[in-house]
């Protein structure tokens, strides 16, 4: 059975949607009743992130994800839609009842974590047979110690097609299984399989509450690919983790130090600074940063010092940046990662540069003037364009004085021609932004197409006069006493996507449930919650009255009318005259 929907009724009428996202979202910019901030789905440097208090809604008019608390949660925490019930039934002091499909896919997903755990152990104790001489050797050759081996679970693959499969099989673990967790493929041969990981040094990648959600694998000796993650699974995202989080949120340092491998991480640990994390094997993504901001409130980037961790560095502080953390890049000179630093000089010397390391502004600005040539006319121009391109990327006008002060003094022009510059950039800056600030709340009704292709109108006219019944039911059930007196069923919506909508407001309508738009998102998909998030906010022309939604309904007769033959067309005349 489902969840009932007189529970998840009260659910959301107990859950204050601006609460729950303004602690992941910083909400700053106000427009009439929609609080707006930076979106936490996508990468963007203008706020299109909206959430509407009085109907309990967000949506983004950047990414198009919307919807209800529920959503919000199901996305953010990438949890499918009964774990996020469940997470904001414990807020609400609630408890889930039972679901049989919830309940088989919640046994599922705790069958899989079971299995990882139990591969992890395995993993960690081949590690102690003489087969696994390649991997001390790896070991040994990384000046690990024992204890970041028993601290991180590190253990060996062996290298061999299915000794990981016969030994899970032992546990009582089935090939099934064993392929959903990404710890297996299938082979050829019907029915066969054979181990993901082999012949390599084995990283669990563990969360926050201590479930081993995935592995980690770096080849002993030559191939390809050199670190190898696990595959996408019901308990594993690459995007929403980060190596050694589970160990790091407990630092009472206040800061997150981020490296690129898990080498730098544990080197890092093992000198004292149990605050190292790391992504998985991709770049680091907006999901990571948020995740990072609910433990610390600053952040230094450790990446390597190559061309390649320079990018990487550009591209990780905007997303850092814009969940509230301070950030600082640290500059390790000639060493090319974490580990070689710590190889090369002590845990003070690193600990000195973590205090003494430049904000990020400074190595941009850094970044910069070393890209560019001062001895000539023409480089100092294009150093004093990119330079005060990103001052005037500052909120702050104390630091964009600052800072135009130390341009000023490298480029030798002086502090009021970069001000200049520099306000010249913001105000074309400021006056884009609210251009497109503009233009994204007004989206909605610049045009009748949803984003999602699967929702799209197939009769926009009529689909228009459709939207507008829905959100006159919604505003006000009484008005399906109208609709029933027109005869007018679900029937003739021309979208099928907008009738799965009638009717779900029509069956809460009978049952005499509430129909606050919030509530309606639980009975839908998350594409189409984001498309009726669209339609709930856009404006009515005229009042919300027994004359509109009679209006609307004759207009889908009318568009209707079009496609019918002569006969056809007669009849639905007649019956429109009775009516009237």
């Amino acid at each position: 059975m489902p969840i009932p929907d007189s529970f998840l009724d009260e659910l959301v009428s107990r859950t204050d949607i601006y609460d729950i996202i303004s602690g992941y979202v910083r909400l700053t910019k106000r427009s009439g009743s929609n609080v707006f901030g930076l979106c936490p789905f996508h990468g963007e440097k203008t706020p299109s992130f909206s959430v509407n208090a009085d109907k309990q809604l967000f949506y983004c008019f950047g990414c198009g994800k919307g919807g209800g608390a529920i959503s919000f949660i199901s996305e953010i925490e990438n949890v499918p839609f009964r774990d996020a019930v469940e997470i904001l039934a414990r807020r609400a002091g609630m408890s889930v009842p039972e679901s049989d499909a919830d309940k088989e896919l919640s046994e599922k997903r705790q069958r899989i974590l079971q299995l990882n755990r139990v591969a992890a152990r395995y993993f960690y104790e081949t590690l102690s047979s003489p087969a696994s001489q390649a991997a001390h050797r790896y070991i040994t050759g990384r000046g690990i110690s024992k204890a970041m081996v028993t601290r991180f679970g590190l253990g060996v693959a062996p290298d061999s097609w299915t000794l990981l499969l016969d030994a899970m099989s032992k546990k009582g673990f089935t090939r099934a299984e064993l392929i959903e967790a990404g710890l297996a493929k299938p082979g050829k041969s019907e029915g066969g399989a054979y181990d993901v990981f082999r012949g390599r040094l084995m990283f669990p990648i563990i969360d926050t509450r201590g479930n081993v959600i995935g592995f980690s694998g770096r080849i002993l000796g030559d191939g390809e690919p050199k670190y190898l993650n696990s595959p996408e699974t019901i308990v594993f995202n690459k995007r929403r983790n980060l190596f050694a989080l589970n160990i790091a949120k407990k630092t009472k340092s206040g800061m997150l130090i981020l490296v690129e491998g898990n080498i730098d991480v544990i080197a890092l640990h093992q000198a004292g600074f149990d605050n190292a994390v790391a992504s998985l094997g991709t770049a680091l993504t907006a999901e990571q940063a948020h995740l990072m901001s609910r433990h610390v409130s600053k952040v230094a980037i450790a990446y390597d010092t190559d061309e390649s961790g320079r990018k990487a560095v550009l591209k990780a502080i905007p997303l850092l940046e814009k969940t509230g953390m301070s950030v600082k890049v640290l500059n390790m000179g000639a060493s090319k990662d974490p580990d070689e630093y710590l190889k090369n000089n002590s845990a003070d010397s690193f600990r000195l540069i973590l205090e003494q390391s430049d904000n990020h502004i400074d190595y941009r600005l850094l970044t910069i003037y070393n890209s560019h040539n001062l001895t000539t006319d023409s480089g100092r121009l294009s150093y004093l364009s990119s330079a005060t391109a990103l001052l005037a990327e500052l909120e702050s006008a104390p630091e964009r004085e600052v800072y135009g002060a130390k341009v000023a003094s490298i480029a030798g022009v002086s502090p009021d021609a970069v001000n200049s510059e520099v306000n010249k950039k913001l105000a074309i800056k400021k006056a884009r932004q609210k251009k497109d600030f503009e233009r994204s709340v007004a989206s909605p009704t610049a045009t009748m197409q949803p984003g999602d292709r699967s929702l799209r109108y197939n009769n926009e006219y009529s689909a228009a006069a459709e939207e507008g019944v829905i959100r006159s039911l919604a505003r006000d059930s009484a008005l399906m006493k109208v609709a029933s007196e027109m005869d007018f069923s679900e029937t003739e919506f021309t979208s099928e996507f907008l009738a799965k909508v009638y009717r779900a407001l029509a069956k809460r309508i009978s049952d005499g449930r509430d129909t606050d738009a919030a509530l309606l998102m639980v009975d839908l998909e998350k594409h189409e919650a984001a498309q009726l998030t669209v339609i709930l906010q856009k404006p009515e022309a005229a009042p919300n009255s027994e004359r509109t939604i009679r209006e609307y309904i004759e207009k889908i007769r009318t568009e209707r009318l079009k496609t019918l033959n002569p006969d056809e067309a007669t009849l639905l005349e007649i019956k429109r005259k009775k009516e009237i």
